[in-house]
């Protein structure tokens, strides 16, 4: 699924592994949804919205609608 994670963690000057620890997966798991290769849950998706202050669907883009 497409993101906009590099781009946003970027504005906020943060690594992989903060991002991961401000929404509780390891640097691994951001890299592996980052990258495109996996595709949160919606809880994560949700978690990853609020810690950068946009909605699901700005960070997101689902390409099945």
């Amino acid at each position: 699924m497409k993101n906009r994670l590099r781009v946003l963690r970027a504005e906020k000057g943060w690594t992989q592994e903060d991002l991961g620890k401000a929404i509780g997966v390891s640097r691994q798991a951001v890299n592996a949804i980052e990258t495109e290769k996996h595709d949160p849950s919606l809880d994560l998706a949700f978690r990853i919205a609020v810690v950068f202050g946009q909605t699901v669907e700005q960070v997101f883009d689902n390409p099945h609608g």
